[in-house]
């Protein structure tokens, strides 16, 4: 089982990797072993989350996640399959924990009165050098 939070561990089973070319530079080893790591997780079968979990991940990365709910993460940094793979599973826990965190609310403060009473001090003050700066009105009288 990979730990993702305290509540949530997914099964390694659940986990399908595959292997292809990497890209960029590396000589002639690049072209000949498939280092590259592709990790498939699929979120909405996954027996291991609830529904809730499941909808919050979904929500959180639609951009990694395919239409079948499938969440796709990529590694290619290192020169070893294994390594890449380690590099692949440690993403996606980190992407799972990101998505199931849940965000603080906001407790909204009060404005403490003095900081009113300056800022609309301020205004008047700006409001009365406005003023000063006006053409001062002729009398024909």
């Amino acid at each position: 089982m990979i730990e993702i939070t305290r509540d949530v561990a997914i099964g390694e089973e659940e986990l399908q990797f595959s292997a292809s070319r990497s890209s960029g530079p590396g000589g002639q080893h690049v072209n000949t072993s498939s280092t590259r790591v592709t990790l498939r997780f699929d979120v909405r079968s996954s027996p291991n989350l609830t529904d809730a979990q499941k909808e919050r991940i979904l929500a959180k990365l639609p951009t990694r996640i395919s239409k079948e709910g499938v969440l796709l993460v990529s590694a290619q940094q290192r020169r070893s399959q294994a390594a890449n793979r380690e590099l692949a599973q440690a993403r996606l826990v980190e992407l799972l924990r990101g998505a199931l965190r849940r965000e603080r609310r906001r407790k909204p403060s009060r404005v403490p009165e003095a900081e009113k009473r300056r800022r609309l001090e301020e205004k008047r003050r700006h409001g009365r050098r406005k003023r000063a700066r006006e053409r001062p009105e002729l009398d024909d009288a």
